[in-house]
């Protein structure tokens, strides 16, 4: 409680002006103007803008201002910030000490070689097998094109710098390699059908994101209660509460003080550190919210989504709460993801998926939009892998986020253009959105769209971006957005290829839109994605159905996929190799824990709980058979309790029986499906039993906090 006053207090003096704190931590293009030299402003502005290599003397400067600017802000230490497998960041701080002189004053040095290289040690990250254990050396590299940040915590203020990482062999052990890799190929490619259209502006195009990130919100003492929070993120026991988003009344709803204390105060640390912070809101689930930044380049915005999850755990802890960005805390309750809206445009500022008034009409837009297409059909199984991991697998397709089917909704507008096209080679006319009427006299008509919404489609058209749906909330959005920029690369390449050699180029173009329609137009789906009937017209129409983590995990190493990311250089056949390895001992690990968890909290909390129960019953049961009470309703009640208790601690041996069988699988992708199939499957019938008693058994003696509170109590 003395925590959240210091933080109150602290709130109420400094009332705060967004134009005046936005960006204060942040060494960007406006500080860089400022204190560097105008020569090695513009070789620095080379290098971010045209992909140079920074020479040492022009590091050098660079990193002397940076060590100036961040000392003076009241940095002590530096870090290279990377994004290794593990899904979070990474970091290890040095201080800027030099030396002492010969008067005993500590010297403060910052190289532009400190700078632009750092080392770690590859084999302690996940990397399938790429570096052996006694093989450590990796190397972490300064990604220039991602601002350096101040980031303020409990170590206190350190100069934190955006930061890829290689083993000492060359492989990327990180998320961020691919991403910038994935991001060249793009632009070269989208660069040829631009020009192909006359645009000689340009010089690069650029992949925008904007991700949506949803999160639940639980009071810390709470937490501290429940072991599967604190070790699993996720509740791995729980009844449903009496009420939960059935009212539908949460959902934008007026938002709690609490909560809006710490949105406020999350707002101003993601300002200070240059994110965008923008919109806010209650979800549809009890304490589940939801905050969308503007849209940024991909990487970049790749490095604000860490930083926000970050930030989000970091500024609840202030407030007696814990974050929990895990994809389904609670069962039976919505859960969370995090809508990646992409979209690309050229750095003269035309975002190439606007339509226009007349999307019938505009070619360029009808050629890109039919090599997305072409691209989402091509390699669905890649882009369903990109958003797979543990949590995952229990939000899509369960009736509350995409199915695991990927499909693409265009909208009406759209849809009824391609079938123009497809049917006839010609879209004479397009539809328009209408006006609203609403009916109230002071109340003004409003325009509508073309288009309406469609919140079961995994990848959707909304206007000017597509919207991939189904990335989990924990996850890093970096893999996504590389395989989105790898499949669109691929298709504009075809694209290109083909067009470059055409005689007749306006025909060639119309030729090439109607093909890659005709050809994938089964990706094509406006419909209800949640329905039995989608399911089968998907199997029909033979689009791959992919229901887990570790089943996806083989679409990054088929044939066309290696040749794919081969031929833009974003992954080496070796590099697939490894992730897919390490798909295999993440799910593994993580569903251990999981099961280890629910071990130590049956055998050590709801089984002598429920035993506990049981005996105060019996003995309540006793008192009144001796006194010659009728005690029928009380020994029903007992027997019933023991009956479940029974079945609990058989699902208990059970689990355990499996689990000691799991750990001497020594084959990674063999020991995942065995969690799988097996283990989870014993988790499932021993949560039920867990489930059940706790409706049965006296709430004072039941050890855990109930879903009730967990999601009110806030």
């Amino acid at each position: 409680m003395a925590e959240r006053e210091r933080y109150t207090e602290i709130r109420e003096e400094n009332a705060i002006r967004i134009d005046e704190i936005f960006g204060q931590n942040v060494f960007n293009d406006n500080v860089m103007q400022q204190r560097l030299p105008k020569k090695s402003y513009r070789e620095l502005r080379h290098v971010i803008d045209e992909g140079r290599t920074l020479d040492p003397v022009t590091a050098d400067v660079v990193a002397h201002a940076m060590k100036e600017w961040a000392i003076e802000k009241g940095a002590t230490h530096f870090t290279h910030w990377f994004q290794p497998l593990t899904g979070i960041t990474a970091e290890k701080h040095d201080a800027f000490i030099s030396h002492e002189d010969e008067e005993g004053r500590v010297m403060t040095e910052f190289s532009g070689k400190e700078l632009v290289r750092g080392e770690a040690d590859a084999s302690s990250f996940p990397s399938g097998g790429t570096r052996s254990t006694f093989e450590a050396r990796g190397y972490t590299t300064w990604d220039c094109s991602s601002p350096a940040f101040i980031k303020e915590s409990g170590c206190g203020k350190i100069l934190c710098i955006p930061t890829a990482f290689n083993s000492y062999t060359g492989e990327a052990l990180d998320r961020k390699t691919p991403l910038l890799r994935s991001m060249d190929a793009l632009s070269e490619q989208a660069m040829r059908i631009v020009r192909l259209f006359g645009n000689t502006d340009a010089k690069k195009v650029i992949s925008s994101v904007g991700p949506e990130q949803e999160y639940f919100l639980v009071d810390e003492d709470l937490y501290k209660k429940r072991p599967d929070l604190m070790y699993t993120g996720r509740t791995l026991f729980g009844a449903p509460a009496p009420r939960g988003q059935e009212m539908e009344d949460h959902y934008y709803g007026v938002i709690r003080e609490r909560v809006g204390e710490f949105m406020r105060d999350l707002n101003t640390e993601l300002w200070k550190l240059g994110v965008t912070a923008k919109t806010q809101h209650n979800e549809v689930a009890p304490a589940q919210h939801e905050l969308a930044p503007i849209y940024e380049t991909a990487n970049i915005a790749a490095d604000h989504n860490q930083l926000v999850m970050e930030t989000m755990k970091r500024v609840a802890v202030h407030h007696g709460l814990r974050c929990l960005l895990h994809e389904k805390p609670y069962k039976g309750v919505n859960g969370s993801g995090k809508h990646n809206n992409w979209s690309i445009n050229t750095d003269s500022g035309m975002n190439l998926l606007d339509p226009g008034e007349t999307p019938n009409e505009n070619i360029q837009f009808l050629l890109i939009l039919s090599c997305i297409i072409k691209a989402v059909d091509v390699h669905a199984d890649l882009l369903r892998q990109s958003a797979a991991d543990v949590g995952n697998d229990h939000r899509l397709g369960a009736n509350e986020a995409p199915p695991a089917i990927m499909s693409v909704f265009l909208g009406e507008q759209l849809e009824d253009v391609v079938l123009q096209l497809i049917e006839t080679g010609e879209a004479t006319s397009v539809k328009q959105g209408g006006v609203l009427k609403t009916g109230v006299s002071i109340l003004p008509d409003v325009e509508k769209d073309a288009t309406d919404r469609n919140r079961t489609s995994p990848f959707a058209f909304t206007g000017n971006k597509f919207e991939f749906r189904t990335v989990g909330s924990s996850d890093s959005i970096a893999a996504a957005n590389t395989v989105l920029n790898a499949i669109v690369a691929e298709a504009l390449c075809d694209a290109a290829n083909e067009l470059e050699a055409a005689e007749d180029f306006d025909m060639g173009v119309h030729d090439l839109i109607k093909k890659n329609l005709t050809e994938h137009q089964r990706i094509i789906f406006n419909g209800d994605g949640y329905s039995e009937a989608w399911i089968k017209e998907a199997k029909r129409r033979g689009l791959p159905n992919i229901p887990s983590m570790i089943e996806a995990a083989p679409a990054l190493t088929t044939d066309k996929a290696i040749s794919l990311f081969e031929k833009f250089g974003i992954f080496t056949k070796k590099e697939l190799t490894s992730r897919e390895e390490v798909v295999y001992e993440t799910y593994a690990k993580s569903i251990n824990i999981e099961a280890l968890t629910m071990i130590d909290m049956a055998s050590r909390q709801i089984l002598p709980a429920c035993i506990r129960y049981a005996s105060s019953l019996a003995a309540g049961v006793k008192d009144m058979l001796s006194l010659d009470m009728d005690a029928a309703t009380e020994k029903d009640i007992l027997n019933r309790v023991q009956e479940e208790i029974s079945k609990l601690k058989k699902a208990l041996d059970v689990l355990e029986e499996d689990h000691a069988k799991a750990v001497t699988v020594a084959d990674e992708k063999e020991k995942a499906f065995y969690y799988k199939d097996v283990i989870k499957k014993d988790m499932s019938v021993l949560r039920e039993s867990a489930d059940r008693l706790e409706l049965m058994v006296d709430k004072r003696m039941w050890p855990l906090p109930t879903y009730g509170e967990l999601m009110f109590e806030v």
